[in-house]
């Protein structure tokens, strides 16, 4: 029995939002798209390739950059300037990569980290490009004048507009990173994930398996930041700091590295939250932490992983 098309469902059902007529659930809605596809991204190194990578915000923070500058000081075309923010964090992933995939565990971490505080730095001192520590504010709207032209949507507001098109764009992308870890490349990546040593042995290039990993996840974490900047309406340097790969660390734990929506689902879990405890309480920080420690002991496996085996046992149940 084929399982539903999970990915696919989210995305229609997600498309139908705005249709509530809320600015708050679209706004939250478009945030946990975008953050989603960076998680996501995230989850081809940790997941799939057991590289664990404390400096992902670097290339979420470049795509930023690059998007926002090509767009408010060129005038080029969203349609031009995402793809092209996406292609100039693979390269920086691409130069990174080649030193970080030589080396293993913590030191590897460390140099995604290291390399990650240079890019904040330039960001944060580079006035005469980046803004320097004001950032980059007014970064425009794509123009969108013809999603109102389109059946049914001549009532929604421009960031109804945009929402709809993020998540066209985000389940596009998550159709090709789902691509990616079925290809036989994916498969290769997770044998190099649980033996790296007889990977080698068996004749794989594991060094160029990872860095081609880490560049397609640089990739699309640099989509994920032009479109994060436009959201924002102005990209800055923290978009690059190292809270924020902590924050799609914990997005990607939360939710499951071992399942490919996983992240998907720590993101709309850990921003839902975010969104409902803050207006409560201002202890969110000691809130996430108790539950990631319940999570980590109760649930190793994440969210997706306890569904998982909650939906496994009530099966065996109904056949015996």
């Amino acid at each position: 029995m084929s399982r539903p098309p999970w990915g696919l469902l989210a995305a229609l059902a997600a498309l139908f939002i705005p249709a509530l007529g809320s600015r708050f659930y679209t706004f939250v809605a478009t945030d946990v798209a975008i953050m989603a596809l960076f998680a996501v991204s995230l989850n081809l190194l940790l997941g799939y390739g057991g590289l664990v990578s404390f400096g992902h915000a670097a290339y979420f923070g470049i795509g930023a950059y690059a998007c926002g500058i090509l767009m408010k000081y060129h005038a080029v075309p969203f349609a031009l300037a995402l793809p092209a923010a996406g292609l100039i964090a693979g390269a920086f992933a691409a130069f990174f990569g080649f030193f970080c995939v030589r080396l293993t565990k913590i030191y590897f971490a460390m140099l995604t980290l290291a390399f990650a505080q240079i890019v904040w730095a330039i960001c944060f001192k580079w006035n005469s490009v980046t803004g320097g520590e004001q950032g980059m504010p007014e970064i425009p709207y794509p123009d969108l004048g013809w999603a109102a032209r389109l059946p049914g949507l001549g009532t929604y507001r421009a960031g109804d507009h945009f929402y709809m098109l993020t998540v066209a764009l985000v389940a596009a992308c998550l159709w090709l990173l789902r691509r990616v870890v079925r290809s036989p490349f994916g498969r290769l990546l997770t044998t190099i994930r649980e033996n790296p040593e007889r990977a080698e042995f068996i004749g794989v290039n594991v060094r160029r398996h990872e860095l081609i990993a880490f560049v397609i996840a640089g990739l699309f974490a640099g989509i994920a930041g032009g479109l994060f900047g436009i959201f924002n309406r102005g990209v800055f340097p923290d978009f690059a700091y190292w809270p924020k790969s902590s924050e799609v660390l914990i997005m990607t734990i939360l939710g499951g590295t071992g399942y490919f929506y996983g992240p998907a689902i720590g993101a709309l879990v850990l921003l839902v939250l975010n969104q409902q405890i803050t207006s409560y309480t201002q202890y969110w920080p000691f809130i996430l932490g108790t539950l990631l420690i319940i999570l980590l002991f109760a649930f190793p496996g994440g969210i997706v992983g306890a569904l998982s085996r909650l939906g496994s046992r009530l099966g065996r149940a109904r056949r015996a």
